[in-house]
C-alpha cells in the first residue's frame, strides 16, 4: 500500500488521481499505523516549512516517519514543500527539518524583480546532473510544473539529481538512499510527471 501522508497541508487529491491513473493501490491517510504498513511514503505539501513540521509533530507523524524511512528504509518521495522538509532547516521560520538530507531552504534571492517574480509559477525545463532510475524516459530539458518561493540547497552535491535555472540554478529534484524529492509537482506535470511518479513507484 502506498501511503500518501494527509498532515493537513498537502496538494492531496491530484497526487492520489495521479496514482491511480496508473493502477497502483494507495490512500490517503492521516493514521499512524497506516504509515506504519505502508510500502511506499509519499509527502506532499503547500504552504509555510514552520507550520508544516509544527503540524508534523502535532499529529505525533515525526517519529513514525523517521522510523519507517531511516530504519525501515522505506521509499518516501517528498512533492515541493514535501522535499523541503527533508532538509535541515528553513529560512522560512525557525523550526527544524527532518534533517534527512544535509541541505537548507533558502528563499529566492533576485534581483530583477522585473522579469523574474517570486514565487516562481509555471512550466520550467530540469537540466539532469546524475543518472537515476527516477529519471527513466525522462530528457534533458523536460518540462515540469513548479509553485515555490523557496528552494533546496544542498551540501553534499551528490545528492542532485537535477537542477532547474529561474534566474540563477536552483535544485529541482533529489536523492539519498531511499529518500527522493521533487521542488516541482508532477502531478501535475502531464505525461513526463507522471513517468517520473511511474518510475518512483515500480522501481523502489
Amino acid at each position: 500500500m502506498i501511503v500518501i501522508v494527509d498532515y493537513g497541508m498537502g496538494n492531496l487529491g491530484s497526487v492520489l488521481k495521479s496514482l491511480r491513473y496508473l493502477n497502483l493501490e494507495v490512500k490517503i491517510s492521516e493514521s499512524k499505523l497506516d504509515i506504519e504498513i505502508a510500502s511506499k511514503i509519499i509527502l506532499p505539501g503547500v504552504g509555510h516549512f514552520s507550520r508544516a513540521m509544527k503540524k508534523l509533530k502535532d499529529l505525533d507523524f515525526f517519529d513514525v516517519l523517521n522510523k519507517r524511512v531511516l530504519e525501515d528504509k522505506v521509499p518516501v518521495l517528498g512533492i515541493c514543500l514535501g522535499m523541503q522538509l527533508f532538509a535541515k532547516s528553513s529560512e522560512e521560520g525557525r523550526s527544524k527539518g527532518l534533517g534527512w538530507i544535509d541541505s537548507t531552504i533558502s528563499k529566492f534571492s533576485i534581483k530583477d524583480t522585473l522579469r523574474w517574480k517570486v514565487p516562481h509559477i509555471g512550466w520550467n525545463s530540469i537540466s539532469i546532473k546524475k543518472n537515476n532510475f527516477l529519471l527513466d524516459n525522462i530528457v534533458e530539458g523536460e518540462l515540469f510544473y513548479f509553485v515555490h518561493s523557496f528552494h533546496m540547497i544542498c551540501k553534499d552535491l551528490n545528492d542532485i539529481l537535477s537542477t532547474t535555472n529561474y534566474s540563477y540554478n536552483f535544485v529541482s529534484l533529489v536523492q539519498k538512499d531511499n529518500i527522493y524529492g521533487a521542488q516541482f509537482h508532477p502531478e501535475k506535470s502531464h505525461k513526463q510527471g507522471l513517468q517520473l511518479i511511474q518510475n518512483f513507484v515500480l522501481n523502489t
